[in-house]
């Protein structure tokens, strides 16, 4: 016989397994999901006119969809060519498009409306890709196109929403004095194709066109041209599609007859001019004794008047230069103007009017000062002030470091004596020579400068009180130790260069992942050596440069001066620990639109193309989860 207990618990066993079978069965049963999801983007139907229309003089163009659509910014991605200088209306009704133009138009002309990639379907937001609408106010259309890519010069990152323009005056005058003749824009690949071309001569320029007026009148804005002469031509040819039965196995390979329009392949470096307009941007007073004048470019020593207040003397201040000559502190030695809450001033420097001249222009300012008081013990003493000095020793310092001084406080008088750098040579300290210069960029700054060799231990000291501020506040003592790398912590790499013609000035530039320069080194005997560099990722730049400066330079259109050619390899040189690497590096085998990484390109292109969705599957999942979440709550 069965005792109760056991019958207990047979019992409860069978009725778990009848509910974890329950549960099962129900962990296959998927929501409804209402079928296959769209995944076609909109189709034309018909339009008003029709496509390639002749004679055509009206100015309104409707064009109709087989479902709900939208344009993305109309405005910014919808060009109208010849270029329209008032804006065209561009709307969307349902599942209509509807363009009317405000600009008279232009007699036997080709108009063309380039919705680029902006159209998609009002609900899962599939593109309808590079999709364009042509009539013509004549009895022919032009068809011919031309196209290419725009990157900027300086890193040849894809130069995305620039407009393309077309001149049949070869004349240099014209880019400055007339509109463009047709009209594109760039993509985010920075590609770019010009549609509906009558036979002819052409030259082709870009223009981030900051006031729409579709020609280069603002010095500010960036441009590119081509000193070639663009004849737009095409030839029939063929090429291969395939079509695919799945992800692995090809259906059929079929040959395809197109007509491919020529030059395809047009490159074009956009660059701004050198030129900024000046002006100030801001004073600030962080500190009592301190204002600082802020402009946006490196500003000769304005003229400065007190309002309100007389200073001892003429010399009541002290100016200390900081981000690369765009700062201006003021340091001020009187106490008695210091000690004011607020200053009034009288600035006079150079401002650019709007003619593009750089005049006098005179600011009257009230600084006040953002005192911080510091919480003290009652009959607590006010601690001496001090001259702040920092250095940059770290422990472990690197073979291409500089040792760095920088004083808190400005300091007029000559301290290079008071400062000690010794080496370690057999257990003992021992002074060593070293050269110091000042920090073009900070004032306050000092360069030490010695040549190291890997594995040497260095001290460096200054004695409390062996410099004074020109406030007359002394110094603490400051020392530190710090080692230099051994050979083995580096790696190497060489670059042999293929391509450029052996009497080109050239330089090149390590970067780093984030594009960032890491060494910059000349072209010497063909090649770039990189020495000395951490183990790491990096990349390589080579920059031609012709007037020999040691930096890239930008272009001047009325002087026909191209910016500097920069080249990217294409490749990433993986550098390791005492390691060398030497590598070739033809600088034209890669395509202009292929040289620069992807992974360290910014300014990276959309994928335009929507993932599939498994819609057999979906809410299979969530009620599995579901399941399994409800089964683990199960005891036995």
């Amino acid at each position: 016989m069965m005792s109760n207990e056991l019958k207990r618990k047979w019992i409860a066993l069978l009725a778990a397994a009848m509910l974890l079978g329950g549960l099962l069965s129900c962990a296959n049963v998927a929501s409804p999901n209402g079928g296959p999801y769209d995944e076609t983007p909109p189709k034309f139907v018909s339009s008003t006119p029709a496509p390639g229309q002749l004679n055509y003089h009206g100015k309104r163009v409707e064009i109709l969809f087989d479902e709900l659509i939208q344009v993305d910014k109309p405005q910014d991605n919808v060009i109208v060519t010849p270029p329209q200088l008032l804006q065209p209306t561009i709307k969307t009704m349902g599942k209509k498009i509807v363009v009317e133009l405000h600009d008279s138009l232009q007699n036997d002309a080709t108009y063309t409306i380039d919705f680029t990639s902006s159209i998609a379907d009002n609900n899962e937001k599939n593109v309808l890709e590079n999709y364009s609408f042509a009539f013509s106010t004549g009895d022919t259309i032009d068809s011919l196109e031309v196209s290419g890519t725009l990157l900027y010069a300086n890193n040849l990152e894809p130069a995305s929403g620039i407009i393309i323009g077309l001149h049949r005056d070869l004349a240099d005058s014209a880019f400055v004095k007339e509109t463009f003749y047709r009209t594109s824009r760039t993509n985010d690949r920075g590609h770019f194709t010009v549609r509906n071309i009558k036979p002819g001569k052409y030259r082709i320029y870009a223009l981030n066109d900051q006031n729409r007026n579709f020609r280069f009148d603002q010095k500010s804005e960036e441009i590119a041209w081509s000193d070639s002469i663009i004849v737009p031509h095409f030839e029939f040819a063929t090429r291969q599609d395939t079509i695919w039965k799945d992800s692995t196995k090809i259906d059929t390979i079929k040959t395809v007859n197109y007509t491919h329009f020529l030059p395809d392949k047009i490159e074009l470096r956009l660059f701004a001019e050198k030129y900024a307009r000046k002006y100030m941007t801001r004073p600030e007073r962080l500190l009592d004794r301190r204002f600082t004048l802020h402009f946006n470019s490196p500003e000769p020593t304005p003229v400065i008047r007190p309002i309100g207040f007389t200073p001892a003397d003429s010399s009541w201040f002290y100016i200390q230069k900081s981000d690369e000559g765009k700062a201006l502190n003021y340091w001020i030695t009187d106490s008695t103007v210091w000690k004011r809450d607020t200053l009034g001033l009288s600035v006079t420097y150079l401002k650019t009017d709007s003619a593009g001249i750089d005049r006098p222009q005179t600011d009257t300012l009230s600084i006040a000062t953002r005192r911080r008081v510091e919480k003290r013990r009652k009959n607590e003493p006010e601690p001496l002030p001090k001259l702040a000095i920092t250095v940059n020793a770290a422990n472990a310092f690197d073979m291409n470091d500089t040792l760095k001084l920088t004083f808190g406080e400005p300091v007029t008088e000559k301290f290079r004596d008071t400062l000690r750098l010794q080496l370690k040579s057999d257990s003992v300290w021992k002074p060593c020579d070293f050269t110091m210069f000042p920090d073009t960029t900070d004032e306050l700054s000092y360069f030490i400068l010695r040549k190291w060799n890997y594995g040497e231990q260095y001290r460096f000291n200054i004695d409390s009180a062996a410099i004074r501020s020109v406030y007359g506040n002394p110094n603490d003592s400051i020392g530190a130790e710090f080692n230099i790398k051994s050979e083995d912590s580096y790696g190497h790499l060489f670059v042999t260069i293929q391509g450029l013609s052996p009497d080109a000035h050239a330089y090149g530039e390590l970067l780093n992942s984030n594009d960032a320069v890491v060494r910059h080194t000349p072209l010497k005997n063909g090649g770039l050596l990189f020495m000395d560099i951490k183990p790491d990722k990096y990349y390589v730049r080579l920059i031609k440069d012709d007037n020999e400066n040691g930096k890239w330079d930008t272009g001047n259109y009325s002087e026909k001066l191209q910016p500097e050619t920069v080249w990217y390899c294409p490749r990433m040189f993986n550098v390791m620990q005492n390691w060398q690497v030497e590598e070739t590096w033809n600088i034209h085998a890669a395509e202009f639109t292929k040289q620069k990484p992807l992974e360290i390109t910014k300014n990276k292109p959309k994928d335009v193309k929507k993932e599939k969705r498994d819609y057999k599957n979906e809410g299979k999942s969530t009620s599995s989860s579901s399941t399994n979440s409800r089964i683990r709550g199960l005891s036995f």
